[in-house]
């Protein structure tokens, strides 16, 4: 089969390798899309992937094409979204509810092959079922909202906060829907991309700048989320914080990546300061707003690239070029 394979540090191709065989847990999907996400750039940098070359690709979604010996739960034909997360189940966290901090944690298109591929292997308890009105190509979204729903679960965020993000990319659009769906008073929106922000301005954002200074809220913002893992972002941010206000740190931001704090002013103004990793407990809640219909995908998907182009997806990525941009295979 074809697949995009991150070879070493910097070198991205496609090329051929072995068709995937499901273990007997184990079901094999054919992708109908899968999205790009800063996690793949990391991979590309040496981060995150313990060894190259590697399969990227851990939002995607498909159609089951064979199954394992001991399945049960779905059968061939049937259309799945896959959450990536492969946990070991035995260490503290694990055990104590929080498996997204498994310390051997893995993930289907991080540490074994991924979706960037005609066709993928997953745990059948990571696949979820999608309901006949949702398009399949479209169902790589639920990944990342996902993680978006991870993200409000950390905030416990209250009804009419008002709300700040940085960054109006995929994984900040989605913030700002959510929020406007548990009860924010604002949400504005930070960015210094005039298309990106345009897309915010669509999707019924309160305020809309290049820059924090731009926007009318001088006691600050109850809820600043940062979900543009930038240094320069996160520090303005970590400013913006409103006395007993939350700042939530959503982005990926580079291993190196350092900002200063104010300790004394986190004490002071009883200021929290978090952070939401990947996905806990939140993908099949997410597959259920998405096909509630939470998200557009005509919004937030802007480039549908043929697997063969991978290397020109990354790289229009890393420019950031449009949203959400998934490779069809």
């Amino acid at each position: 089969m074809k697949a995009a394979v991150i070879e070493s540090v910097g070198r991205a191709v496609v090329t051929d390798v072995p068709d995937p065989t499901p273990g007997p847990r184990e079901v094999v999907v054919e992708v109908a899309a899968c999205g790009l996400c800063g996690t793949d750039l990391h991979i590309l940098q040496g981060e995150f992937a313990p060894r190259l070359p590697v399969v990227p690709g851990h939002e995607f979604a498909g159609e089951v094409v064979g199954v394992g010996t001991e399945v049960t739960e779905v059968a061939v034909g049937d259309r799945v979204a896959v959450d990536p997360s492969l946990y070991c189940y035995e260490c503290r966290y694990c055990r104590t509810g929080h498996n997204n901090l498994c310390e051997r944690w893995a993930a289907i298109g991080v540490t074994t092959a991924g979706g960037a591929a005609q066709y993928a292997v997953a745990p059948v308890a990571n696949c979820v079922r999608l309901p006949e009105h949702v398009r399949t190509e479209d169902a790589a979204l639920v990944e990342p909202l996902s993680c978006a729903v991870r993200g409000y679960d950390v905030l416990n965020a209250r009804l009419g906060a008002h709300v700040l993000v940085y960054g109006s990319g995929t994984m900040g659009l989605m913030m700002l829907e959510l929020a406007k769906r548990t009860g924010a008073a604002s949400v504005d929106v930070v960015d210094v991309n005039p298309a990106r922000l345009e897309t915010a301005r669509r999707l019924g954002v309160s305020a809309s700048a290049a820059s924090a200074d731009e926007l009318d809220r001088p006691r600050g913002w109850d809820v600043v989320v940062d979900a543009t893992g930038n240094a320069a972002a996160i520090q303005d941010g970590l400013d913006r914080v409103a006395k007993a206000g939350t700042f939530l740190q959503f982005g990926v931001a580079d291993y190196a990546t350092r900002v200063t704090v104010d300790p004394y002013r986190i004490y002071n103004q009883e200021i929290t300061i978090t952070g939401s990793m990947a996905v806990l407990h939140s993908f099949e809640r997410a597959a259920e707003l998405f096909a509630n219909g939470v998200l557009d995908p005509e919004v937030f998907i802007s480039d549908r690239i043929p697997l063969k182009r991978y290397p020109e997806a990354l790289e229009r990525f890393a420019a950031g070029v449009g949203r959400k941009i998934v490779v069809v295979p």
